[in-house]
């Protein structure tokens, strides 16, 4: 699921669940229930709970080894394309196999699966030196035999370069540590879980492959924070894994293929359009004095006032949505992660255009469409209200465009707005656009006004709209 489906739910799970478990009772009568990694010796673990700090440390080591092996990969598969050109492919194999015939003669442990040289690394059989070389030796051949045509996985290899890289570590760590930080086993196994996720990135399958296949469930938590450095690290480092990359490399995204799954990666601060100058929560104090002077600033009447509810530019769009869809008809503010300042204003439009960006090839309106189906099952599959997060100290105002000379047809920047009074997005013929300062007003526009308002205005924004209704 983690590799294919790169996701879970209850309707995925529960056939995967039921095939492993008849595959398993039909193969334990005919191979029976023996450790499948049998050369692996039972019984290994920490001796200390400060080796974990070990383990993290191998962690970060064996996440290297599996994002080189990816690299080293495709680079092969590029440089033998480009070197083989429009040549014939059916003596591609034949040409290459000279190469790969040529390593594996200098290094036969290079060859097959290489589980015999696994358990022989375990016991103490090769040193140091040759354990390292193994792990670029390995790169090298299985990279060479996949660019010439060869047909073969990743996931032994990757056993392969985590038992060499973890069992050298663990030769290291004894020699500077003595017999306190464990035997180099442990650290073998712990960096077959740590380089395959890092390649793949499928944490949870090489938890479950390593103990199972081991047979030694006291590897859990060792191999369970091995995963995670190595997770944390290839995601941070590397887009695309060992098998999603060849993928992106012919157009086809899984992990931004649909909607949902970019509202889980766009932060609100990606679909906000930034106010020219952030506002203080709190506030600074200097307002226009006297309602009447701010009535007579403004090109319209006032014909509705709200409490404005707030985002934070930190929160993914996942989390945002359902407010912008309770609260946020003309948009809403966006706070800075730590609440003291207004920074920006997010709109619908604006979110599904930031979603639009992020998913690349996905057409805007196909990406709106799908959004918006996706939003309405969503607030109609949970039917209760999103929790109100007020913007104290703010309102908001609509203010209509009247024929007035100093307005219209002058640029929305070009407008001297009263002090305290930002606009933050203009509806016009019923289509919400953001407040560009470029946008020219047109008599009828719907301009909203995000205002601070002080303790003692509460008061004077009802008698704005009151004398902007009668002056109007």
């Amino acid at each position: 699921m983690e590799i294919i489906l790169r996701a879970f739910s209850v309707e995925a799970m529960f056939p995967v669940m039921l095939s492993a478990m008849l595959a398993d009772a039909v193969a334990e009568p005919i191979l029976g229930s023996g450790r499948f990694l049998s050369g692996f010796p039972a019984g290994v673990s920490l001796h200390h709970p400060a080796n974990y700090l070990l383990i993290a440390v191998l962690a970060v080591i064996a996440a290297f080894v599996g994002l080189g092996f990816k690299s080293v990969l495709y680079r092969l598969e590029d440089l033998g394309d480009a070197w083989w050109g429009n040549r014939p492919e059916w003596a591609r194999p034949a040409v290459g196999g000279v190469l790969l015939g040529v390593i594996l003669l200098a290094v036969p442990q290079l060859y097959g699966v290489g589980y015999p040289v696994m358990y022989k690394a375990i016991a103490g059989g090769y040193a140091l030196w040759f354990l390292v070389l193994l792990v670029f030796g390995k790169m090298l051949a299985t990279s060479v035999s996949l660019s010439i045509g060869g047909s073969g996985g990743v996931f032994a290899p990757s056993l392969f370069l985590g038992v060499m890289a973890g069992t050298a570590y663990g030769v290291i760590v004894d020699r500077v540590f003595g017999a306190a930080a464990g035997p180099p086993a442990l650290y073998a196994a712990v960096a077959m879980g740590a380089v395959f996720t890092a390649a793949a990135r499928a944490p949870l399958t090489s938890l479950a492959s390593v103990v199972e296949m081991t047979g030694d469930f006291t590897l859990t938590l060792p191999v369970m924070l091995a995963v995670a450095v190595a997770t944390t690290i290839s995601r941070g480092v590397s887009y695309g894994t060992i098998y999603t990359t060849k993928l992106l490399r012919r157009g086809t995204d899984l992990d931004r293929s649909t909607p949902w799954r970019a509202l889980q990666d766009v932060k609100v601060a990606d679909a906000m359009r930034r106010l020219p100058v952030p506002l203080s929560v709190a506030g600074d104090g200097h307002l226009e004095a006297g309602a009447a002077r701010v009535a007579a600033m403004l090109p319209g009447p006032v014909t509705h006032e709200r409490t404005p509810q707030a985002l934070y530019a930190s929160e993914s769009l996942s989390q945002a949505l359902r407010q912008l869809v309770l609260y946020g008809r003309d948009g809403l503010p966006v706070l800075s992660a730590d609440g003291t300042l207004v920074e920006g204003w997010v709109t619908n439009a604006s979110a599904m255009h930031a979603i639009a960006r992020d998913l690349g090839a996905v057409g805007i309106e196909s990406t709106r469409a799908e959004l918006e189906a996706d939003l309405a099952a969503a607030h109609q599959a949970t039917g209760e209200e999103a929790s109100p997060n007020p913007l104290t100290g703010y309102r908001v105002i609509e203010v209509v465009v009247e024929d007035r000379e100093y307005a219209v047809g002058r640029r929305l920047g070009a407008v001297e707005w009263p002090s305290g009074h930002t606009p933050v997005s203009v509806l016009r013929h019923r289509v919400l656009h953001e407040a560009d300062p470029a946008l020219r007003l047109a008599a009828g526009d719907r301009v909203n006004l995000l205002v601070h308002v002080g303790s003692d205005q509460d008061r004077d924004r009802e008698n704005v709209a009151a004398d902007s209704a009668r002056t109007g």
